[in-house]
């Protein structure tokens, strides 16, 4: 399917940060996201872009200072990724992180070479001189736990720097140039086992760059309404309902906007947890009085995927069902010349990452990416600033119900990715009551909101079990439940067995067609948490 391409991160921001931005630059490394995060939740707009596209940038972020991230490549290796000058030469502060201190370095006449002793993991860093990047956090003469990750290493700092911290395996882990008011450090203080590194970014942006931290959810929500008042003019606009909170939050918003200009349309694709149809309809169309067109497709979608298990060719038969549908009933919104949709930034981040990203693919229930040309309408996306933790704070603020703000992601493909082998309407039916049952005990013991994400999974297998006074043969299901502050990677939830021995209880005595229930402890790397 021919697509359009999907705008650059580097383009169309509003600015909601009110002039005060900070300009990261991208180096490729897996957790760049997450200084973005620290930056945004000390009350300061961040704005992610690659490194080959930062200098372009300066004009229209007008940056109180620079962040340089960290990165896979090798400083020193034939055609790596360099800081631009451009950057440098810009007088606003900068602060570079593992990779992002190395290409500053070598950038203004130090060097870097592969050191003999690499730091992957906890190590300690050693305080040897003051710095206003410590202000009021760490001093000389202590020492305090930081995580690294790198193999090479700095071994002599460009003229003007100085040394103020150090670690086994760096010793130039943290230095300054407090003149220029340039910075770097070989430690990671984005992530959490960093303990101080969210003091240590706020004593960038606020103490160094001087960002007073107005970055607010009230002052995004009015910067917004009238950007998307400001795009579609007199035009009209249709939205995807998923259930999800990024297309609730988006419809919202976009319904402040424009009023009775949006028509939301939500395709109940069959693959929805139970009851969740009905809620999405009783809020929009009851409660919040949305236009709204809802469309019971269960019987294409389920014909579609008869006798499919390859989940890949799962996830594209229902994507491309989704936008087949979704198209026809846009066609008969009369004068529909936009469509909102609620793409978010890690999605925009990956669709312009330097190293490929999988940006143009078709997402089911949004197609973040591009829309089919034939569709011929202009993309309204109104979160492609906000992280999901974001997402859910603006949805507190415009007043959506907390079981939409607060509930755990749903992925597009709906239950079909947790139904591994072929989907039936039996299979189906026999997920979505025992996630409602597991749901309930977490809910009921007050632990929902501890989760990152939670459900059930109807394994490919059955098993013989003795049920009563019979023989049984009947389906596993697999429970999951992971702890995440970014969605990038994840841990179990450690249940305490009674829990777990309540949930398998319930849902064997309950849900026909089980009869053995298991419990996923995997963790993760970066990578998808679903089960397929």
């Amino acid at each position: 399917m021919q697509t359009k391409s999907a705008p650059h991160a580097q383009g169309g921001s509003s600015l909601p940060g009110a002039g005060e931005t900070i300009l990261i630059v991208d180096f490729g490394s897996q957790v760049t996201q997450l200084i973005a995060r620290r930056v945004r939740e000390s009350g300061v707009y961040c704005e992610i872009v690659p490194f080959d596209k930062a200098a372009a940038a300066l004009p229209r972020l007008e940056p109180l200072g620079i962040i340089l991230s960290g990165g896979p490549a090798s400083v020193i290796g034939a055609g790596a990724p360099q800081v631009d000058p451009a950057l440098l030469e810009a007088g606003l502060p900068v602060l570079g992180i593992c990779y992002g201190e190395q290409t500053l370095c070598a950038r203004l006449g130090g060097r870097v070479e592969a050191g003999d002793h690499r730091e992957f993991g906890r190590a300690f860093l050693h305080i040897v001189r003051p710095s206003a990047l410590f202000e009021g956090v760490w001093a000389p003469g202590e020492r305090h736990q930081v995580w690294m990750s790198h193999g090479d290493r700095v071994i002599a700092i460009p003229q003007g720097f100085e040394v103020v911290g150090t670690s086994e395996g760096a010793p130039f882990a943290a230095i300054a140039d407090e003149r220029r008011r340039l910075y770097g450090v070989q430690f990671h203080p984005e992530v959490v086992h960093t303990p101080d590194g969210s003091k240590l970014l706020r004593n960038f942006t606020h103490g160094i760059c001087g960002a007073k931290g107005n970055w607010t959810m009230r002052a995004f929500r009015a910067a917004e309404i009238e950007k998307i008042r400001a795009q579609v003019g007199q035009g009209r606009v249709v939205c995807g309902l998923s259930g999800g909170v990024d297309s609730a939050v988006t419809a919202k918003l976009v319904h402040e906007a424009v009023g009775e200009a949006l028509t939301c349309i939500f395709v109940d694709t069959g693959l929805l947890r139970g009851g969740e149809a009905e809620e999405v309809v009783r809020l929009f169309k009851g409660h919040f009085n949305i236009p709204l067109v809802h469309v019971n497709a269960a019987d294409t979608f389920l014909g579609k995927l008869e006798g499919v298990t390859d989940p890949e060719v799962k996830r594209k038969t229902i994507g491309a069902t989704f936008i087949d549908i979704f198209e026809a009933e846009a066609g008969r919104i009369g004068g529909a010349g936009f469509l909102a949709q609620g793409t978010l930034y890690p999605d925009v981040i990956e669709s312009v990452s330097f190293t490929g990203g999988p940006s143009v693919t078709i997402k089911s229930h949004h197609n973040v990416g591009g829309l089919p040309e034939r569709m011929n309408m202009k993309l309204v996306e109104p979160l492609r600033e906000l992280f999901k933790d974001e997402v859910r704070a603006l949805g507190r603020e415009m007043g959506l119900p907390e079981q939409f703000v607060g509930r755990h992601p749903f992925p597009g493909p709906g239950l079909a990715i947790r139904l591994p082998g072929e989907i039936t309407r039996e299979k189906i039916r026999i997920l979505q009551a025992a996630d409602a049952i597991y749901l309930d005990e977490i809910r009921k013991t007050g632990l929902y909101d501890a989760i990152w994400q939670a459900f059930a999974v109807l394994l490919p297998v059955k098993t013989v079990g003795v049920m009563g006074d019979e023989r049984s043969y009947d389906h596993v299901c697999a429970l999951r439940a992971v702890t995440s502050t970014d969605g990038m990677t994840a841990d179990y939830y450690p249940f305490p067995h009674d829990f777990l021995g309540r949930v398998a209880t319930r849902i064997i005595n309950e849900v026909k067609g089980i009869n053995r229930v298991v419990y996923d402890i995997t963790s993760k790397p970066p990578g998808t948490i679903e089960w397929e």
